[in-house]
């Protein structure tokens, strides 16, 4: 009994020694007896790093939606054309859906340009009087001194210009329009100084209308000449049409409906009483298409035209003059870079009662001799065939000087019911030497010559110019 009690106490007395110990030994030595804490790796340093970038992006989440929040809830500026539904529970009489507005995807531009141009010459043939200042074998001498005397000095600011452009974007595509007049008077104002109207246009997207180049014509075929008309053997009119472009690119297609319209020689009939009742009944308008091909040596496009020309008597009597014809063409036309100094102009048409379309030929449609085998259409009329060319080269010498020249040609097949005196062929040639001193200035000289060839008489007559001309450009685009 008293040893258990011995042995409890020394149990206890070491249990309190040792408890004791621990109080009362300094702390430095609890420590010094420990593992030394190890820095945090560059490990633990990374992702504590990212954790608060993740917490600095949700904040700023936060912050955004708030934004978006608030610009729902107050009307802005509509950035997207869209229509809106109304919601199922809105009343119709309160709720609109949102107007389409434009894409503006880029700067709507507005330019004004022109120039100021003068020509001056010397003619040393002779000419109809109202074109002194061109070269049209068409109005050259029909007969020997029809328009004498020869030579004569001439002055001419009909070809100054004046246009307006714009392009808009929209969410259809671009918008481009164009408004232009330049001072050369023709048809009833032939020979004056006037305004007269170039073109009236505008294109949106795949879509154009207005008064603009013909389909049938490739503006970028026209050479670098002085010369207000040039070369004969182009088509070259600007019409008043609907067009549709649903290719568009280096590779293009083009189709349009174009105002109808045609001229006629009434020949040996101009006298007869019968044909003053005859009127033109256009019902139909012309069909015109285009396809380029637009690449780094140059473009080749290939253009069409189909056309109804119909006339009608309208005198009740023992004849009917009335009658009708088709019209069609085709022409090939291409400019050629030769390296970086020279670009080849190059066109070829072909074609019936197409002549309206070209840039110097008579009439669309002649007069047949007598049909003897109906005595009540004692005459009626025909298309008349043409064909003609064109080849042109334009040469850059340096940045100050340039030149162009060529030759281009114009043939038609007459019926048999014309004059003898009526035109069957014409030649136009052309050299020029032109002078940039700066960058809106340009001065220059040139000679052209003409040529005009009757059907059967055997008469031919020329001109010949030597023309200055001074040309002054202007341009101011406004973005907005």
């Amino acid at each position: 009994m008293k040893l258990n009690h011995l042995l409890t106490w020394r149990k206890f007395g070491a249990f309190a020694l040792a408890l004791g110990s621990l109080f009362c030994f300094p702390t430095t030595s609890f420590a010094q007896t420990q593992e030394p804490v190890k820095p945090p790796t560059e490990v633990e340093e990374l992702k504590t790093r990212l954790k608060q970038l993740e917490q600095t992006v949700v904040e700023l989440k936060g912050q955004l939606d708030e934004i978006e929040t608030k610009n729902k809830k107050s009307p802005g500026t509509i950035v997207e054309a869209t229509y809106t539904q109304p919601a199922a529970s809105a009343s119709p009489a309160t709720t609109e859906p949102a107007k389409p507005q434009d894409n503006n995807q880029g700067e709507s531009t507005f330019t004004v340009y022109g120039f100021a141009m003068l020509d001056a010459g010397y003619q040393f043939k002779q000419a109809d009087p109202n074109w002194f200042d061109t070269v049209r074998p068409v109005k050259l001498p029909a007969f020997r001194d029809q328009f004498a005397p020869d030579g004569n000095t001439y002055f001419s600011v009909r070809q100054s210009r004046l246009g307006v452009k714009s392009t808009t974007p929209t969410k259809y595509g671009e918008l481009k329009t164009i408004f232009e007049f330049e001072m050369f008077g023709t048809g009833v104002d032939a020979g004056q100084t006037t305004f007269r109207l170039r073109h009236a246009w505008g294109q949106l997207g795949h879509f154009g209308a207005g008064q603009y180049w013909s389909t049938f014509v490739d503006p970028d075929v026209f050479p670098n000449t002085n010369e207000y008309w040039g070369p004969n053997g182009i088509p070259w009119f600007r019409n008043v049409q609907f067009r549709w472009m649903p290719l568009q690119g280096k590779n293009s297609v083009t189709v349009a409906l174009e105002r109808p319209g045609a001229s006629a020689d009434l020949g040996r009939a101009a006298d007869r009483i019968e044909i003053a009742g005859v009127r033109p009944r256009l019902a139909l308008p012309d069909l015109t298409g285009n396809v380029r091909f637009d690449r780094d040596w140059g473009h080749v496009q290939i253009s069409g035209v189909v056309r109804h020309m119909k006339w009608v008597d309208t005198v009740a009597d023992d004849f009917d003059l009335g009658g009708s014809a088709t019209g069609a063409g085709i022409s090939l036309s291409s400019n050629l870079n030769f390296g970086k100094k020279d670009i080849g102009k190059f066109s070829y048409t072909y074609g019936h009662g197409i002549q309206n379309y070209m840039n110097d030929a008579p009439v669309d449609v002649g007069i047949a001799r007598s049909n003897s085998t109906d005595p009540r259409r004692p005459i009626t009329g025909e298309a008349l065939p043409m064909w003609a060319w064109m080849a042109y080269l334009d040469h850059t010498w340096n940045k100050r000087f340039s030149s162009s020249i060529g030759y281009s040609m114009l043939d038609i097949s007459n019926s048999d019911g014309q004059e003898d005196s009526a035109f069957r062929r014409g030649h136009y040639a052309s050299g020029n030497v032109l002078f940039y001193p700066t960058e809106r200035v340009m001065l220059g000289t040139e000679v052209i010559w003409g040529r005009r060839e009757n059907f059967r008489d055997g008469f031919s007559s020329e001109d010949v110019h030597l023309q200055f001309s001074f040309k002054y450009n202007f341009s101011k685009a406004f973005n907005f």
